[in-house]
């Protein structure tokens, strides 16, 4: 199983850090990729994937609840580790549009999020996407970039399947499936059973979202274990399917 979304280089995992990783080893995972969100994040993020080669693997983007007045010229600085000969960095993320608390940087946001996406076409990078009360204006902005192949993952989907139908319209993209689809009121399951699981990746953004039985805990990575066998129960098919596909 690979966790395609975690942030255990975070503050809520400085007492036990190791220990989530070795617990993530010993349930079955075999790589966590990291997404930035920020500027401050870097040095923790990196720091963790040097400790970890070849299992903790970091992206680079701005987190769009991190744009601010200066945003632009974390944009630049980003930009400049990313023209690094021999970066490190396995995708573009965590980026995208979120107005959800905060709509009074909506136009700001989507000029941060057309740069990264024009990062990901031009290094050949996948995306890693947060969405979040911005579906339309997501559309409209990847609408743009279409003809030039973009590709990623929409990460932490839990909408309709009118609306993953139309994120999957755009070839190249998957769906970032984490804990949302274990909660008992979640729509998602259904959705799920009527998608191809080769258009999704397992996440657990930790230390968010944990899964039913762990819901209301911290997440971690060891808990994709069971979004994985709850995605293979709505899918009909073995774990290790669920496992493999979405490896894969």
């Amino acid at each position: 199983m690979t966790d395609t979304h975690s942030h255990i280089y975070g503050p809520e995992f400085d007492h036990d850090r190791d220990d989530v990783v070795d617990r993530a080893m010993r349930a079955g995972v075999t790589k966590i990729l990291l997404p930035n969100i920020n500027w401050e994040s870097i040095d923790l993020m990196l720091a963790l994937c040097r400790k970890y080669p070849g299992y903790c693997f970091p992206m680079m983007g701005l987190h769009p609840e991190d744009v601010n007045d200066d945003y632009g010229e974390t944009l630049d600085r980003m930009h400049v580790l990313l023209a690094e000969e021999h970066h490190p960095y396995v995708a573009i993320g965590e980026v995208g549009l979120d107005f959800y608390w905060d709509a009074s940087r909506k136009e700001q946001q989507m000029r941060a999020f057309a740069r990264q996406v024009e990062w990901a076409i031009d290094m050949d990078l996948p995306l890693m996407i947060h969405s979040r009360n911005a579906q339309r204006e997501l559309v409209d902005v990847l609408k743009t970039y279409k003809d030039r192949g973009p590709r990623g993952v929409f990460h932490c989907f839990g909408g309709t399947l009118e609306e993953a139908n139309e994120l999957l319209e755009f070839d190249g993209f998957v769906l970032g499936i984490g804990g949302i689809l274990t909660y008992k009121k979640s729509g998602l399951p259904a959705v799920v059973r009527e998608l191809p699981l080769e258009r999704m990746v397992l996440e657990t953004d930790s230390p968010y979202l944990a899964p039913v039985p762990q819901r209301g805990k911290r997440n971690e990575s060891a808990f994709i274990v069971h979004t994985m066998q709850r995605l293979a129960q709505e899918k009909d098919v073995a774990p290790s399917v669920v496992s493999e596909v979405t490896d894969r």
